[in-house]
């Protein structure tokens, strides 16, 4: 029992020593303007349901200040509101989601 207890806090220490702290991309963890649609479409899918995301398409992300913008487009003729995301360039993180009326 006391190998395995040795070799569990050896295996430990080697992982600390040589792990990556916080790895951050150069470009950001939302580096171009697919990946900053699927994130938007993971995130809009379990709260509007898929039927009206699939009726939003095509998205289309804007890069400003570090910020993503994603929004789904409205049929020729339709009145209503879009989908839109805002999401972080360089963390990833959810800024705002809404559904325009």
């Amino acid at each position: 029992m006391n190998k395995i207890i040795f070799f569990c806090f050896i295996a430990f220490i080697s992982l600390s020593l040589f792990a990556e702290d916080n790895l951050e991309p150069k470009k950001g963890f939302i580096p171009n303007e697919q990946t900053a649609i699927k994130i938007a479409v993971a995130v809009w899918v379990p709260i509007y349901g898929e039927k009206l995301i699939e009726s939003e398409k095509p998205f289309k992300a804007t890069l400003k200040n570090g910020i993503w913008t994603v929004t789904g487009s409205l049929p020729e003729g339709y009145l209503g509101g879009k989908v839109i995301a805002e999401i972080s360039k360089e963390t990833g993180c959810i800024i705002k989601v809404i559904h325009e009326q």
